[in-house]
């Protein structure tokens, strides 16, 4: 029977444990009817120690983790708002780009304008000298006949370059 008492106090201080963590701890002497329910109480006491450190622990790594995940946040909210920027940049960018190409096709038109206004010989003779891309881009802006006669004057090997350039100038 009296180790049936044991076990209930046992299981007394066990579920009574969260409770009474510190009123337990501030016990310091009892009457014990034996040596086995003294240290069946010093372990109770140890182990509610060591929850109490466990439990402080745990709220440290919370404060540590809420820590980390603000900063975290800062550092997502910092990097959204830089893409936002790198976004907007982009765009000036590729306005800017649309601007200067509208520009150079305007310039190329109007320097196809003048070379097919050139006597052939002469446009050929510039022509040739040409970069092989600006050439075939200068014959593309012209009218097909204008084109057609410059072509005429340039050399069978040359003519050649510029027509295959001209070819790929239309798949780009």
């Amino acid at each position: 029977m009296i180790l049936h008492h044991k076990h209930l106090l046992l299981f007394l201080s066990l579920v009574l444990l969260p409770q009474n963590i510190h009123a337990a701890d501030t016990v310091t002497s009892k009457n014990y009817g034996s040596v086995e329910e003294r240290r069946i109480d010093n372990s109770i006491l140890q182990e509610r120690i060591n929850i109490r450190k466990e439990r402080e622990e745990i709220a440290l790594r919370k404060k540590e983790l809420k820590t980390l995940e603000e900063g975290v946040d800062k550092k997502l909210t910092e990097i959204d708002r830089k893409l936002e920027e790198l976004r907007k940049l982009q765009d000036q960018i590729e306005i800017l780009l649309a601007g200067k190409s509208i520009l150079e096709k305007k310039r190329l038109q109007e320097l196809a304008s003048i070379y097919q206004k050139m006597s052939p010989v002469k446009a050929a003779l510039v022509i040739t000298g040409l970069d092989q891309k600006l050439a075939a881009d200068l014959l593309a802006n012209m009218k097909v006949k204008a084109a057609a006669k410059i072509l005429d004057q340039i050399s069978k090997q040359k003519a050649t370059e510029l027509s295959t350039t001209f070819s790929t100038l239309q798949l780009e």
